[in-house]
């Protein structure tokens, strides 16, 4: 499970999705702002999955290192 790329892809999508929510305010294009604010959710999905699969492999192993013993 590789979990830095969920956690790249998140940051991005977390950051660019500010950006267009911001833009979209600021410009009252409210297709935009709420494109930005569904992109900003979607970035912030992936880095929590990023994170739970960090959190699963660390379970991996330490199971796997107690069974060595």
């Amino acid at each position: 499970m590789n979990s830095n790329n969920d956690k790249l892809k998140g940051l991005v999508n977390d950051a660019v999705g500010s950006l267009k929510e911001g833009v979209g305010k600021a410009s009252g294009n409210e297709d935009m702002e709420l494109e930005g604010s569904i992109q900003k959710t979607k970035g912030q999905v992936q880095k929590l999955s990023g994170a739970v699969k960090d959190t699963i492999n660390k379970g991996m192993d330490l199971l796997r290192s107690k069974s060595k013993k």
